[in-house]
């Protein structure tokens, strides 16, 4: 680990970043160009202290999963995220390490939708990062680990995740999940996550089973949907996607029509903001 390369590499990233850059807002006039050390480690997860220590050349060997959230916080391209790696001592992105690292192009959008649901997801449904709308709507998705990282896996696996869609439009989501993930597997292969994820679900769903038989292939289904929030009911919401070239990412917006009622419940979730509410009764 080269610990002065690495906090002069730091260093520049982040005083090359402005607050509008990462979604924050600019606040009081700043004394020093750039994010502030804070900021970079509320937008990483980590601690101030521990991000300090690491600018001053002092702090442990940053984990793979701590150089990812770093890389994500700084808005680092593939070139400068594999750079951060190995001055930190640790070899090329694993599979894991690349499969989280969001995309910035679509990042910086992500950081200028401040007022409706907006998350990104990989393309076998894991949830990268959202916004805070988003966490009001979905809840917390980044607790999950495993295959459960998975929006697919966990909608064959676990009934609760159904609870969002009524019921009669549940058969069609199912479709839509399956057909995803077909495309995934059909892009990366039989032993990439995709593959992981087909193999462990034709044990487990039979469902799932069921529908991968039919061999349908869709990126996406509906862009109209109705979602139910726990408590404020269902929202009509309208679903655009913004894909990266490679199609690995998508960036999913979430709107509601003007001066409709459920414009009115999105902003809503704005206020609610990511509190636990209880489920609705199954």
């Amino acid at each position: 680990m080269d610990r002065a390369t690495l906090a002069e590499f730091l260093r520049r990233r982040r005083e090359a970043l402005q607050p509008e850059d990462v979604g924050l807002p600019a606040g009081a006039r700043r004394r020093a160009p750039g994010l502030r050390r804070e900021e970079v480690a509320l937008l990483a997860a980590m601690s101030t202290d521990y991000y300090t220590r690491l600018e001053q050349q002092r702090g442990p060997q940053p984990s793979e999963q701590m150089l990812a959230s770093l890389a994500r916080a700084l808005r680092l391209d593939a070139g400068e995220r594999d750079y951060l790696f190995q001055i930190s001592g640790r070899n090329a992105p694993s599979a894991v390490a690349v499969a989280t690292h969001v995309a910035p192009a679509l990042l910086r959008v992500l950081d200028r939708l401040d007022d409706t649901p907006a998350l990104i997801l990989s393309n076998v449904g894991e949830v990268l990062v959202q916004n805070r709308f988003a966490d009001a709507l979905y809840g917390d998705q980044s607790h999950h680990t495993g295959l459960a990282r998975s929006t697919i896996y966990r909608w064959f696996t676990d009934p609760d995740e159904r609870l969002i869609y009524p019921e009669d439009d549940r058969a069609r989501q199912s479709r839509a999940q399956v057909a995803g993930l077909r495309a995934a597997h059909g892009s990366m292969g039989p032993r990439s996550r995709a593959g992981e994820l087909v193999r462990a679900l034709q044990q487990e769903s039979a469902e799932f089973a069921e529908l991968w038989e039919r061999h349908e292939v869709a990126r996406r289904f509906e862009d109209h949907k109705t979602l139910i929030h726990p408590q404020l009911g269902p929202i009509e919401v309208d679903c655009q996607a913004l894909f990266t070239e490679d199609w690995s990412q998508s960036l999913l917006v979430l709107t509601a029509a003007p001066r409709t009622e459920a414009a009115e419940k999105i902003q809503l979730l704005g206020v609610l903001g990511n509190e636990q509410f209880p489920a609705p009764a199954r």
